[in-house]
């Protein structure tokens, strides 16, 4: 990826591009003939969308930003670092609120909670060179991303909390975790002779977001008050162990996992989860000393 905050030099913000965010997936029987079904018809993303108004707490106008259906939502499942799973489409597309006139930008948690100081830092390093980004019916998974950086390039310049700038990173990881499936699923185009390189480069640019998410949460949970972005303590520490494993951090994975499996507030799903790691763990120490 170069850069978390690569996209945003097209936006005019190409001084944000490298800068350090923690600075601060039947035969028919011939003798029994039956009627086609109907084929469905297409999927259209447009309709499980909205315009919600907002007043952007920086410059004070008024704009709408896309925003999921919630009847439209059809959860399927959640992978074991909490990222939810959906039938259709990908809702987390659209979790980024945007300004279009001073270009400021956040998760809808954070987006009306600036202050006044932050307003103002917000002004002087992001909207004094933002270029306004074209109306979108709806977005791919590519615009969604830019939205999402330029969310974290706000975090940045405001000088938002840690907790803040590693969710933001867990999520972006979690989008292109959504982009690299769809495409696996045929239902994102792309080039089949870049087929290959596509996913390693998903897979490496994911790796990334989440070691800088990583590095943001354990900074907020020895520095911030819980909750943290709406998580409690058993939560934080639950993605901070899943998240290490995945990144093979196994002394942190251990630590993490000997703190959870003594919580009672910890969900039989998380719990059965870091049985699971507990277990892994193991055979990976196992086959090390081996």
């Amino acid at each position: 990826m170069g850069s978390l905050l690569s996209g945003l030099g097209e936006l005019g913000l190409k001084g944000l591009e490298g800068v350090d965010l923690y600075d601060d997936a039947k035969e028919t029987k011939k003798e029994e003939v039956k009627e086609a079904p109907a084929p469905e018809a297409a999927f259209d993303e447009r309709e499980c969308l909205f315009g919600k108004s907002h007043t952007c707490p920086v410059c004070y106008k008024e704009f709408k930003a896309l925003t999921a259906r919630q009847s439209k939502i059809r959860p399927a499942g959640m992978d074991r670092d909490l990222r939810p799973r959906f039938k259709n489409f990908d809702p987390m597309k659209y979790d980024v609120i945007l300004c279009p006139n001073c270009g400021y930008a956040a998760l809808g948690r954070f987006f009306h909670t600036i202050t006044p100081p932050q307003a103002k830092l917000v002004k002087e390093g992001i909207s004094r060179n933002f270029h306004a980004i074209p109306d979108k019916e709806y977005f791919t998974y590519d615009e969604a991303f830019l939205r999402y950086q330029l969310a974290l390039g706000n975090a940045v310049v405001k000088k938002g909390k840690a907790g803040e700038k590693a969710y933001l990173c867990l999520k972006m990881a979690w989008l292109l975790r959504g982009k690299r499936e769809a495409i696996e699923a045929g239902k994102d185009e792309v080039d089949p002779d870049k087929m290959e390189e596509t996913i390693s480069d998903l897979i490496q640019d994911e790796t990334e977001l989440l070691t800088n998410a990583l590095d943001g949460f354990l900074n907020a949970r020895q520095n911030e008050s819980f909750p943290i972005c709406g998580m409690d303590e058993s939560t934080l520490d639950y993605i901070i162990a899943v998240t290490a494993m995945k990144l093979e951090k196994y002394d942190l994975v251990n630590q993490m996992l000997n703190v959870l499996l003594v919580r009672s507030r910890l969900t039989p799903m998380m719990k059965d989860y870091c049985v699971d790691m507990k277990e892994e763990l193991r055979k990976i120490r196992k086959e090390q000393e081996g």
